[in-house]
């Protein structure tokens, strides 16, 4: 009987090549790979056609989405390998680490082991350990030179190498369950009758695993272990997130280099930088062939320089920036971004175990073509195209699922028919549809079921009620409505505080006017939000009363908001500005809810007398932070109107001479926020006009003639002309 252990580096190219080399010489009758023993019966996937690394075993506990645990495979990966050559060779391969089922049961208490994702600090990094001996400072660096750059890995080496820096080392509790674990999955196969086994592992691992010993000491370690039911299947999985930088405890740096590394042994370097050129074209960057070629011979003088047996990543990336970007950091962070890190997403074949909601999202990617990707890439659509209707469809019920694969963004223009996505596909999207599988098998069923969900909730804010409202109809799911608008209506009823309703009316009003532009029925809404409007416009009074500045600023952003969507709503500006009219003439507001109302009602042309007041607003019969802060809630939103005003231009520059020292100094921050607010061309049209002199209307000398070709074009457009 023959037991050979091959200790890898976790991802290491050099690794997997050495790996598949020794399977080869060795012939094993059985290959244990370190991994969850739950995933034995998927290891046959890894043969499907349709397996795409990279990929990654999820682990996961039904009905508690916070045990989650993965445990990813790139190309690249030693691991994988061995799968691969297990199923080419028609040899079984099992997992040999500590089951999922114990170490999900342990995850609250004790994170998660080096290799699975999310993670534990390692106490000992044993590659750093051995760089540091052979005399480098980066672990990456010693790890290239000494494995990754060589034809073959010395296991032996490596694992003697493992034992020097273990020695006098005393496992942790997890340490020690997890080897002793894998020393029982080989007595399990020795006793079964395997005669030749291969072990592939962390090399970290090889020295508790060189001498078997007796299984009543193991199974003293594993007695009692905590156990919790573990389900397991693979999802796709990104390199970025293979990157140290995501998290992953057992990840690189370099994905992308190492994935190149592993696909081209032959001239890595030269086709390295040769795509790099193909990169920067296809950006756009002019990059001939004599750059590629300069560049590589400056990474192999570089080696040659540094003694390393083969340029290395910072060879290639040093190249790459002195020759192919010419010194620009810009260039190199694409390179950096799109080869050394990578935007690979891996892919699993439809045999693989999914729940049904999964399924269903993958018939609807394939329906409307939405292919899941690493990279975020922009997507612009068309509401008046049935494709892009379903798709925008799609993606807001994905939303309502905790499944934020398109992110909205702004797009240019006003018009209500197009939409703007950020799209990128995340690995944890799969626990997120796990997690909602038991609220239907198919997108909308399930994304209604949690509306329906959300609503019932006790608890639930009126804003949040009607913004789910909102997002009913952009998901065309009508179906929903009827339980949140009895929900909201529930609400409405019972909450006196005048915020929380003026905090739910723009959702109300946006869904009620923009309903029907998506075909989605929207009854009910006009007459709920009507009468959230009344109530608002009765209660306005009392709601801005003896408020400090926080609250009053807080207030000012609601009234900015019901503003905004009572011009949608039919007969409902006209009572909200009746409101405020009524409200601009009382004494005692907060000076930013003065200002802010009066600004308001000056642009809707409801007051004629808007110098006068912010003449007596910054008057000295008021104190300088009040009338600071009148006129940041006058001028909030931009400075256009000091700009067309020079009257009310003055009206602050000569209030601001005239202060004191002390009250200058006292107003400054409000007046700086103020200021800070408006767009920079908007501040150089000012400090020009007040430099110049030029603030007031009669210093101003208007030319007729020229403002007359463009006065008729706006009359023209106003339809006056």
């Amino acid at each position: 009987m023959t037991i050979t252990l091959l200790g890898v580096r976790h991802h290491g190219p050099g690794s997997a090549r050495a790996v598949v080399a020794e399977l080869a010489r060795l012939k094993p009758d059985i290959v244990l790979i370190e991994g969850p023993p739950e995933a034995d019966g998927l290891v046959g996937l890894a043969a499907d056609p349709g397996m795409e690394p990279p990929v990654a075993l999820l682990a996961h506990v039904p009905g508690d989405p916070t045990k989650a645990a993965f445990w990813p495979f790139a190309t690249f990966s030693p691991e994988w390998q061995a799968l691969r050559y297990a199923a080419e060779a028609g040899v079984p391969a099992r997992f040999c680490d500590l089951p999922a089922a114990h170490s999900l049961a342990e995850k609250d208490d004790a994170g998660q082991d080096d290799d699975v994702t999310p993670v534990q600090a390692v106490r000992i990094d044993p590659i750093a350990s051995l760089a540091e001996a052979a005399g480098y400072d980066d672990p990456e660096r010693w790890w290239e030179d000494a494995v990754e750059h060589r034809g073959d890995t010395p296991f032996e080496v490596i694992a003697e190498a493992m034992a020097a820096v273990r020695e006098g080392h005393t496992p942790d509790e997890k340490e020690a369950r997890r080897e002793a674990y894998m020393r029982r999955t080989v007595r399990v196969a020795i006793k079964e009758g395997f005669t030749n086994i291969a072990v592939v592992c962390g090399a970290w691992h090889v020295p508790a695993l060189t001498t078997i010993g007796p299984a009543a000491a193991d199974d003293r370690i594993l007695k009692g272990l905590p156990k919790v039911k573990a389900e397991m299947t693979w999802v796709p999985w990104t390199h970025g997130r293979l990157a140290h930088w995501s998290g992953y405890g057992a990840g690189v740096s370099s994905p992308g280099w190492y994935a190149h590394l592993f696909a081209t042994p032959d001239r890595p370097v030269e086709r390295w930088l040769a795509a790099a050129a193909g990169v920067l074209r296809d950006e756009g960057l002019a990059v001939s062939s004599a750059h590629v070629i300069e560049s590589v011979r400056l990474a192999q003088s570089l080696a040659v320089v540094r003694n390393r047996p083969l340029a290395g990543l910072a060879e290639v990336t040093e190249a790459a920036r002195a020759v192919l970007c010419e010194g620009d950091e810009l260039p190199v962070e694409l390179i950096q971004r799109r080869m050394v890190v990578g935007e690979r997403l891996g892919h699993v074949p439809d045999s693989t175990p999914m729940v049904p909601l999964q399924r269903h999202l993958r018939e609807e990617q394939r329906r409307l073509r939405l292919k899941p990707e690493a990279l975020d890439r922009e997507l612009e659509l068309d509401l008046r195209k049935p494709l892009d209707l379903d798709r925008s469809r799609l993606l807001h019920r994905l939303r309502l699922l905790n499944v934020p694969w398109g992110e909205p963004r702004h797009t240019r223009g006003k018009g209500t028919f197009k939409e703007a996505w950020a799209l990128q596909w995340r690995p944890e999207f799969d626990i997120s549809l796990i997690e909602a599988a038991p609220l239907g098998v198919t997108v909308p069923a399930a994304a209604t079921a949690k509306i329906a969900e959300v609503a019932a909730r006790e608890g639930a804010a009126l804003a949040d009620l009607t913004g789910l409202v909102e997002r009913a109809l952009l998901a065309d799911l009508p179906g929903s409505l009827p339980a949140v608008l009895t929900a909201i209506g529930d609400r409405a009823a019972v909450d006196t505080d005048i915020r929380h309703l003026m905090a739910a009316l723009p959702a109300l009003i946006r869904a009620q006017r923009y309903g029907d532009v998506r075909g989605t029925p929207a009854e009910g809404l006009a007459v709920i939000a009507t009468s959230l409007l009344a109530r608002i416009c009765a209660g306005l009074s009392a709601a801005v009363s003896g408020l400090d500045d926080e609250n009053a600023r807080g207030m000012v952003a609601h009234i900015d908001a019901v503003t905004s969507a009572s011009a949608l709503l039919d007969e409902g500006r006209e009572r909200w500005l009746g409101a405020l009219r009524a409200l601009a003439d009382r004494t005692g507001l907060p000076g930013v809810i003065e200002g802010r109302i009066v600004r308001i009602l000056f642009d809707a042309d409801r007051l004629g007398d808007a110098d006068a007041r912010m003449s007596r607003a910054v008057s000295l019969a008021h104190p300088p932070a009040r009338a600071a802060a009148w006129i940041e809630g006058f001028l909030s939103g931009g400075g256009l109107l000091l700009i067309h005003d020079p009257r009310l231009l003055t009206m602050v520059d000569d209030w601001l001479v005239g202060l004191r020292g002390d009250a200058f100094v006292e107003v400054l921050p409000l007046l700086r926020r103020t200021f800070g607010s408006f767009a920079p061309p908007e501040r150089r049209s000012i400090a020009s006009r007040v430099r110049s002199g030029s603030a007031t209307e009669k210093d101003i000398e208007y030319d007729d003639e020229r403002a007359a070709p463009a006065v008729r074009t706006v009359m023209g457009i106003l339809g006056s002309g």
